[in-house]
């Protein structure tokens, strides 16, 4: 089979790791790069691009790519994808695929109604400890309790792009599609109301955002989670990584490595261990079992994980995999942490 030609859109933190991935996989041709800024031609100068844009638009005409490969702020998502869809390319887009749920469900449609591949950026899907994280909250019974967070105590460079992806979403917004995406995998089970609190703790970022904020979300089992995701130079190491389930059967809870900063991405990823407690007493209240640990050695670093996505998405296009439930788990992740925006700002539960 010939090599598809890639258009990659945004050549940030994500668009260098997505385009180092298509620039490895023999599948995949990168037929030029777009950024509104210089980063471009740093990038096409380390893979050895010749074709560089400014513009978007231009560079869908003039490259006329098999994919398109969407990495830039998610204000332009869905406006890009849609794009990309009606010019006969499959996609490859960020998260979240949009900054509404009508947005994202336009999105869905053009694909559905073009029949081209349209695959959501949900890197945890493509992580073994993730995979195996869920598999295990599926032995505890139900209804589950999900307790996560991800809070990022930036400065420098890390804090601009942090400042500008905040003008457009919150990061229990951006970041929270991740996590809810496990909720609900976890559960298999509709959401059916979400409540929020928030904080802004900096003056620098846009007015009326929030750089804090912390969601509760309720399924149709009985099931409830918590997602918490702070950004900022004022934001605590403490406790930055907190990720586990519990069920009547027991607990779950990934163990991140030691001495590590929120700042470090792969940190966001990594998992170390997993700790198994099985719940089970005997007739004098005494535990059945004992807690496991089980080593999740050699895991894939962020890099190897972009990989990962674009030979799934490679995969997805070869072998036609229908997508359906793809696209629905990332429309009910956006309407989790929409709801969440909302509950915060009005200081009401959301139903969904």
């Amino acid at each position: 089979m010939k090599k598809l030609r890639v258009l990659v859109v945004g050549c940030g933190y994500m668009g260098m790791s997505h385009a180092r991935a298509y620039k490895k996989n023999e599948n995949f041709e990168i037929a030029g790069v777009v950024s509104r800024g210089p980063s471009r031609n740093k990038l096409a100068d380390e893979l050895g691009i010749a074709e560089r844009f400014a513009n978007y638009e231009e560079a869908l005409t003039a490259v006329r790519p098999d994919v398109v490969s969407i990495c830039t702020y998610p204000d332009t998502h869905a406006d890009y994808a849609i794009k990309a869809l009606n010019a006969g390319a499959h996609v490859f887009v960020e998260k979240p695929i949009g900054c509404t749920v009508a947005q994202a469900e336009k999105v869905i449609e053009t694909a559905r109604r073009n029949s081209w591949k349209l695959v959501v950026g949900y890197i945890l899907r493509q992580h073994p400890a993730w995979i195996k994280f869920i598999e295990l909250a599926h032995t505890l019974g139900k209804p589950l309790v999900m307790r996560m967070n991800l809070n990022q105590q930036s400065s420098g460079d890390q804090w601009n792009t942090h400042k500008n992806l905040m003008q457009s979403l919150p990061p229990i917004v951006d970041c929270g599609v991740h996590y809810v995406d496990v909720m609900c995998q976890m559960t298999r089970s509709k959401p059916v109301r979400v409540s929020a609190v928030g904080a802004r703790l900096s003056d620098e970022i846009t007015p009326g955002m929030y750089n804090y904020g912390q969601l509760q979300v309720t399924f149709a089992d009985g099931s409830v989670g918590w997602y918490e995701a702070g950004w900022g130079p004022m934001m605590s190491e403490t406790a930055f990584f907190v990720k586990d389930v519990i069920g009547p059967d027991g607990a779950v809870s990934m163990v991140g490595a030691k001495d590590v900063a929120s700042s470090n991405v792969d940190a966001h990823t990594r998992t170390n261990r997993l700790l198994v407690h099985p719940g089970k007493l005997d007739r004098n209240n005494c535990f059945i079992a004992t807690d496991q640990f089980i080593d999740m050695d050699n895991e894939p670093v962020h890099q190897e994980l972009c990989d990962r996505e674009q030979q799934f998405l490679w995969e997805t296009i070869v072998r036609d995999i229908d997508l359906s439930e793809h696209w629905e788990d990332a429309v009910n992740s956006m309407k989790i942490v929409l709801a969440a925006d909302e509950a915060f700002k009005t200081g009401k539960t959301i139903k969904l």
